[in-house]
């Protein structure tokens, strides 16, 4: 799928999240990425392959800290 020089990484590999943009749709709360890899918001997502990887943010992300 990839036509970029280094090619990104493949829809199999752990680094899979790099590869490049190909559409990004934040109002609908997903991208597509030039491997095949729909990314979702909630970091969740579906590889080519019909493959579904559950979200995955690390703990704590996204909270809000209240000052003392």
């Amino acid at each position: 799928m990839c036509q970029h020089q280094p090619p990104c990484p493949t829809a199999d590999s752990n680094d899979r999240e790099a590869a490049r943009l190909t559409a990004h749709h934040p109002e609908q709360g997903w991208s597509l990425l030039c491997n095949g890899v729909l990314l979702f918001e909630d970091t969740g997502e579906l590889l080519p392959d019909g493959q579904i990887i559950a979200p995955h943010r690390t703990p704590g992300a996204g909270q809000v800290l209240k000052a003392a």
